[in-house]
């Protein structure tokens, strides 16, 4: 089969397609003919070397986790019943034609849903509902959203307009902020403004974001803290920008803000599938718009990582296998 190999740690030229032996489900797996990979923007910081006291990952080695497809066949102790349907999972190994994942952590994609979407909802439909959790977002909330309009970004705007939040959404651009506009953001601030944190204050009311989702991390994220109201919550999710962001711990005790971080977004088996599943409902039913920006074949990964890195598209970015 096809699949694209980390060779050594650098830029997007270190990956390079090869032709590797087909995997075979063991006991309690499944083998998934792979349609859509997922990507994020973890997979490049990996790639290039960072954050390698956090992933135990050493070349050469095939990245993704995030798949969509169809079961082709199934390993021992698996329920016949499973081959043929159209799924999505978490798969070490993601970049390639083929790859095998526990049947415990299949989640079915519905009619209504294809599998480009299914891919797209893979990580980041998780992620989003989790943190919606984790945070405790209701009716009323004042929610500020870094990094809006990118993959998970698009799908918090919705997700907490959903809830009822009002919603402050900041992205970089007139393309980026008339998107997450569309997608129903109550105000929208551009981040390639200096004063955008005025800005968005002035967006939230004067006093502050109930919640603050940092998707981003850095500078960005470091100013967006100044804007959690005191008593609010703040979560540092996301590092692009190469960190997360770097909050006062002491100054969070001080306003009484309570901090998340990347730890906080992690969840187990049976919450993925249980998050993926809300997810993907919620997309089935049309009242989550999943924003695609830019499908790659699976040979040219090393220009997906580019686009990721260049933050250029909007939404997601996808290989198709």
């Amino acid at each position: 089969m096809r699949a694209v190999q980390v060779k050594a740690f650098g830029g997007p030229e270190v990956l390079e397609t090869a032709d590797l032996p087909d995997p075979v489900p063991g006991p309690g797996e499944v083998l998934i003919e792979v349609d859509h990979v997922d990507t994020i923007f973890v997979e490049t910081q990996i790639r290039a070397g960072w954050g390698r006291e956090h992933f135990d990952t050493e070349p050469p080695y095939v990245p993704g986790g995030g798949v969509s497809g169809t079961v082709a066949a199934v390993g021992a102790g698996v329920a016949d019943g499973w081959r043929g349907r159209r799924v999505t999972a978490f798969v070490r190994g993601g970049y390639a034609e083929r790859a095998t994942a526990a049947v415990t952590s299949l989640t079915p994609v519905p009619d209504g849903v294809d599998l480009r979407t299914a891919a797209a909802l893979a990580h980041d439909g998780v992620t989003a509902q989790g943190l919606l959790g984790v945070t405790g977002v209701r009716a009323d909330d004042r929610v500020l959203i870094l990094g809006a309009s990118g993959g998970m970004g698009t799908l918090l705007v919705q997700l907490a307009k959903a809830r009822g939040a009002w919603v402050v959404a900041c992205a970089r651009g007139g393309r980026k902020v008339a998107l997450v506009r569309e997608l129903g953001a109550d105000a929208v601030v551009d981040v390639s403004a200096e004063d955008w944190p005025e800005t968005a204050r002035a967006a939230l009311g004067g006093s502050g974001a109930d919640v603050v989702l940092d998707g981003v991390g850095g500078e960005l994220g470091a100013r967006s803290f100044a804007l959690a109201a005191d008593g609010g919550r703040f979560s540092a999710h996301g590092a692009p920008t190469g960190g997360f962001a770097p909050v006062d711990p002491e100054e969070a005790k001080r306003r009484d803000v309570t901090l998340f971080g990347i730890a906080d977004a992690q969840f187990g088996e049976a919450d993925v599938r249980r998050l993926r599943t809300a997810a993907l409902e919620e997309a089935a039913a049309g009242r989550l718009r999943v924003v695609v920006g830019r499908v790659f074949p699976l040979t040219e990964a090393a220009a997906a990582h580019r686009a990721v890195e260049s933050r250029q598209p909007v939404g997601k970015v996808l290989l198709k296998a």
